[in-house]
Formats: C-alpha cells, structure tokens, sequence
C-alpha cells in the first residue's frame, strides 16, 4: 500500500511516499525550484502544492498518482471552519480586506481564501501540475475516501514517535502554529498516539520566537537559527522582560502576553544595520527564557507520563542549544529528535499515521537511522553532464582519500554523493566540508557562503570518536544537539567551536553513509583529527543544492576550491588565472606605448 504525504499549508513545502509501513522517499519542494522553504506562509500561497517533491517520490517508486492508495495531508481545515458555516456551499472573500474587517466568525479576512485553498488542495493535485512533470499525473483521479485530513499537530507528533528508534514514549510538538494549537502533548505505544493537553493560539513560544527574529532584523519563518546562534554573543538582560510575559501553569499550559516589543526593548533592527550588545542581549535573554520555560513543560510532561523517552517535533524542536539544555537538564533519560522537525516533516508523519491506520498496523516497522530520503545521482548520470557542459573534471581512483588530502591542505570542497537529505541540516550529502584545524576557518566557510559573520559552523566527527573530543558525546547523527568542546582539544579544532565553548555535532558511523565515513576515517590518519567542518551546500539565501547541475553552478560562483562530486573531481585554479589576466594587462600596456 502506497501512502503519499504531504505538507503545504505554511512553509517547507515537503512531500514523501510510504509503503506498507517504510519510507521509500522524501524530499522539501525548495531543493527542485530553488525557491528557499518553497513558499511564504502567506494566506495566499496554500494553493501551491509541492508538485516537484511529489513527482520525485512517485519516480522512486515507479508509480503514478492514480496508483497512490492513500493521501495525508499534514493540515485539517475542518477544525477552524466556523460551526456556523460547516455545509455551506460558499463563502465570501473581500476584495479589499484590513484586519478590522474581519467578522466574529473568522481571526482574519483572508481566512476563507486561506481555506477554500487549502479545501481545494485534491483537485489542484490533478490538473494543476506544471506541464513538464505530465507524465506522473496526467488524466488522474482522486477519490474522496483517498483523501486524509490530518491535524497539523498529530502530523509533527507522528512524525517524531514513528520514525523514532522507541515504541514506547512521551511526545511534545512547539512550534508556531497548527490549525488551533501550539503546544502538543501526547503519549505514544506501539503505532497509536494518545492526545494529553494543548496550549491554543494566540500562546505561542514558536510566535514569540518568530516577532523577536523579525525584530532583529532578520526573517521570520525562516531565519530563527540565525536568533539561537546570536544568543550566544549575549547576555541575560532582558530575561526579566521574558519573563514578565510568559506565564506558566502547572498543567503544561502557559499564556503569553501580547506586547509591543519595540516599546520592550527599543526600535526594530533594520535589515542590513550593525549589530549591537542590546540586539545580542535580546537574543540571548529569549534563548535563556525559552530554553527555562521548555523546561518547566517537559517536567509536567515526565510526571504525566513516567515516560523514560521523549520523542520532539516543530520548529521550535529544531532549536539545538534548547534540545541539549533538555538533555542535560531534564527528567527524561533519552531524547529523540526527527531530522526534518519543522513544517516539511509533518509530511511524514501524516503519511506514516495514515498509514498504519489503514493497515489496521500496531506494530513499528520503520526506524529512522539516517536523513538520506532524497534524490541521488550515479556516476553516469554526473559524467554525461560533465561532457554535455564542456567542464573539465578528472576521474578519482580512492575518492575518500584523496578528498582527504585536498582537505589536509586547507582547501575547502563541495561534497556531492549518494541521495539528498529530507530535513535542513546537511549531513553529509549536499556539504560543504573543511578542516577544522586553523581557527581563521570559519570566518573563510562564512565569507565563502556570503553569511554573517556571527555565524558558527558545525562539525561532523567519527561515531567512535565523538566522546573524546565532545564533553559526554555519543550517537547524534541529526546535528540537533550541541555538546561543549573537550578543554584538551579546543586547540585542535578551534573552527568549530562556537564562542561559547560548544559545538553543534553531527556523528557518522559506516552504515549510515559509508563513503563519508570512509572520508573522516582518511583525515583522521592524516592528520590524527577524526573531524571535518560540515556546512550546507547552498549559498545565502538559496536551498541546499539537489542536482549536479545546482552543485555546479553552486561551486563555480561561490569562492571555495574543489568539488568532489560523485567519483570526479573539479578543481579551481585561480593563481593562473591571475597570472594570465596580469600578463594580458601587461602585453595592453605594451602595445599602447
């Protein structure tokens, strides 16, 4: 049985296809249009479905759309329709809509147009696909009882508790906003999911989270990392503030006060303006009160459930330095996190509940040891464009080690091998990789990547290693935790340890992505260091890169030295080239005297 999920509704526009219980494919809709998180959460944009990442999925498979037994869509709009209009055959949208239009029956205006969208969302499936993707969804046909609403909320809960290595769990979902709530708390055993309590709009730490990042200067629903990594450079002066705002119950429910920030704490940083210690202050004071607050609710979590598994989802379970002060501070002993955690995973959460339902399956047949659910290229498909593009190249006889030598001599390469990741992390598919030996590094990654310079960059360590050279390191294959740097070996890798002593690591070990591996395995004996920088292969602004064609393009306009892409390697020469325009200027100077 085929079950085909889908997210669409906000951002991260993400599709993947399930069979009989196991992931087969999964891929976000930004990797195929280059149109970063696909859309805009915007009430105008719930029409767009992820079209490119569906066809990707149904390739893997070899099926059409008519041969898909099931659809989960990650968002039921039934649940906000007034009860007013529930059976009503239309519903009326304004021409010239401002927020104090809006009727007691709606939050917003733009609400019937957010729906009616979305409501729409099976029968633009069928004839609204772009024309060159025909071939998987031509003359198709959906039937109603095909078709799966699936609450937002549940979606991310399923996604983090059926992937998860457990059968037995609490689960906690933060984020923005699901169709009402915020904040979820379920049970899980087995495939079932049992709802605790919810935390409804307007309360939100995902929103709070998302003013501040638009207060900073920054965008929201998109650059929320970039707050996390700035709290670092800050301190706790405005945690009073936080506080003040945020009150806690002793139920796992909070409210949260709606306020000016500006009036809080001061005017809003344009994009573009210099950073100050007050812009690092709020940064670091909403992290510290965020981080205390998540606390708090994952205690009443433990002592509702006695579970010893927590299993997150949302954006807001993106937020490393949160996960890590959970790990270590908190009642549960082991915490899961799902890779894709933020809007694009309820797509497989949706797909993995619809699923076992209609299997009628209570059983877990499906574990997620790796991110790798994305598009791959073989060495045939890479050469025949490297030949058709003319772009000179050269086979590799032992890639992993000669990769390795390039990165020993402080050459900073694009990695390019084996199929894409399903999440935002690269991992070791579609990375950017360096050593982490001379500190002056990661100021050369962020220029590369045209990134602030604020900016931290992350680390990929052998799995047998991670505990000697990472304060109580152990499997964390996600990048979804951080972990302090061990004091006899900051010296050693000083790149990517963040100001505040820690490090954000991914670990690899032979089964997950062997060529990788082999490739940390060939530097550690060069060098004796068994860690490479990891960074995402994209440049500000831009999606990670999916197909050799955005690799190529990626590398020869971003200054950094090498791709090593499937078994070939394109190398940079700029000294001749310099050297060529100068002699070209020299024989001009000649001939005009």
């Amino acid at each position: 049985m085929y079950t085909l999920g889908i997210n669409a509704t906000f951002h991260d526009s993400s599709a993947c296809l399930v069979k009989d219980g196991k992931l087969l494919a999964a891929a976000e809709e930004e990797r195929f249009t280059h149109f970063k998180h696909g859309k805009r959460p915007i009430p105008f944009s719930t029409y767009e479905l992820p079209f490119h990442a569906i066809d990707y999925c149904l390739k893997i498979a070899g099926i059409h759309l008519n041969d898909v037994d099931h659809f989960a869509y990650a968002f039921d709009p039934y649940m906000i329709i007034p009860d007013a209009l529930k059976g009503n055959a239309s519903i009326g949208i304004p021409f010239d809509a401002k927020p104090s239009d809006s009727s007691n029956l709606w939050t917003s205006p733009w609400d019937p147009l957010f729906l009616s969208s979305i409501l729409h969302a099976p029968a633009q499936l069928v004839d609204g696909y772009p024309h060159h993707l025909q071939k998987r969804f031509y003359n198709s046909y959906i039937p109603k009882e095909k078709w799966h609403w699936v609450n937002h909320h549940l979606s991310h809960a399923a996604s983090a508790f059926h992937a998860s290595p457990y059968t037995n769990a609490a689960v906690m979902t933060l984020d923005g906003r699901g169709e009402l709530a915020t904040t979820s708390y379920y049970t899980g055993s087995g495939n079932d999911l049992t709802l605790l309590d919810q935390v409804m709009m307007p309360h939100s730490l995902g929103l709070l989270y998302e003013h501040i990042t638009t207060h900073l200067g920054f965008l929201h629903s998109s650059d929320e990392y970039k707050v996390m990594a700035l709290a670092s450079y800050g301190k706790p002066e405005f945690v009073k503030e936080f506080r003040s705002i945020i009150h806690l119950e002793n139920s796992g429910r909070y409210t949260i006060d709606q306020i000016d920030l500006s009036q809080l704490f001061g005017p809003m940083r344009l994009r573009g303006d210099e950073f100050t210690s007050r812009h690092f202050n709020i940064a670091h004071s909403l992290q510290y009160v965020l981080q205390e607050t998540v606390l708090e609710l994952s205690q009443w979590l433990y002592d509702k459930t006695q579970e010893a598994n927590l299993c997150m989802a949302g954006g807001v379970a993106l937020n490393c330095v949160l996960n890590a002060y959970l790990r270590d501070k908190g009642a549960f002993k082991n915490i899961w996190v799902q890779p894709a955690a933020g809007d694009a995973g309820t797509a497989l959460g949706a797909a993995l509940w619809v699923d076992a339902k209609q299997r009628h399956d209570h059983t877990r047949s499906f574990e997620m040891e790796h991110a790798y659910w994305g598009p791959g290229y073989d060495d045939d498909e890479i050469e025949k464009f490297l030949q058709w593009s003319k772009i000179p190249y050269r086979k590799l006889n032992a890639v992993a080690e000669e990769a390795a030598a390039l990165l020993a001599e402080d050459k900073i390469i694009g990695w390019y091998q084996g199929r894409m990741e399903f999440g935002p992390r690269a991992l070791g598919s579609r990375s950017i990789l360096a050593s982490p030996i001379q500190a002056s590094m990661q100021a050369r990654l962020n220029e590369v990547k045209d990134r602030e310079d604020f900016r931290p960059v992350a680390p990929v360590v052998l799995e047998e290693d991670a505990a000697e050279w990472f304060e109580n390191a152990g499997y964390s294959p996600f990048m979804l935790f951080v972990y302090d740097v061990k004091a006899d070996k900051a010296a050693r890798i000083p790149a990517v340890r963040h100001v505040d002593g820690t490090a954000r690591i991914q670990t690899i070990n032979q089964t997950q992505h062997p060529l990788y591996y082999d490739l940390l395995k060939a530097f550690k004996r060069i060098t004796g260091v068994p860690v490479l920088i990891n960074t995402s292969f994209n440049t500000l602004g831009k999606p990670i890169v999916c197909t050799p064609r955005d690799a190529i393009e990626c590398f020869w306009t971003s200054p950094f030295d090498a791709l090593v892409i499937g078994s070939f390697l394109l190398e940079k020469k700029p000294a001749s080239g310099i050297a060529t325009i100068e002699k070209e200027e020299t024989l001009l100077m000649t001939d005009a005297g």
